[in-house]
């Protein structure tokens, strides 16, 4: 019986000295390859001359479409049907849509990203939504670019892109 008692002592000791674990969390790491015949999709630019606003779309098989701009991108997002000869029906097609944070240039998850409305910087594309990896980064260019709004992905709608490119 004692030896019983102290082994659960032990054993309750030694588990309540174990620091706290923390899930493992893993940032993916996302890339754009293009070059300068790499164009967009929804305005054939070359999207090589302006890489702070490319995005890219990758499809379950393994297919890259690239896009001149974020608004271009949510063009295709919410009708990719419209481009039929891309192969994609739906977003359930999708595997990966990523986009390029403006105050970095790096390949970012678009769908954990916060984009810039209204701001006074324009893409090739004219009016667009500027993107950034953090809340933080896209309030503070809000701010010093007269932006009107900063939005999580699930806020952009289909309206906001057609208000965008002045199709309401």
């Amino acid at each position: 019986m004692k030896i019983l008692l102290i082994l659960s002592t032990l054993l309750w000791a030694l588990v309540a000295s174990e620091p706290t674990l923390k899930p493992f969390e893993s940032s993916k790491i996302y890339s754009m390859s293009y070059d300068k015949n790499t164009t967009g999709l929804v305005r054939h630019l070359p999207v090589y001359k302006n890489p702070k606003w490319v995005a890219k779309i990758k499809s379950r098989k393994g297919k890259e479409i690239f896009f001149s701009s974020p608004k271009s991108m949510f063009e295709f997002y919410f009708y990719p049907g419209k481009w039929y000869d891309v192969g994609i029906k739906s977003e359930r097609d999708f595997s990966e849509i990523v986009v390029t944070d403006y105050a970095t240039a790096k390949a970012i998850d678009a769908e954990k990203a916060f984009y810039v409305y209204g701001s006074s910087v324009v893409s090739p594309a004219g009016d667009d939504l500027v993107a950034f990896v953090d809340k933080a980064s896209a309030d503070k260019f809000a701010k010093s670019h007269s932006g009107k709004r900063v939005m999580s992905f699930d806020s952009v709608s289909d309206a906001l892109i057609r208000l965008l490119n002045g199709n309401l």
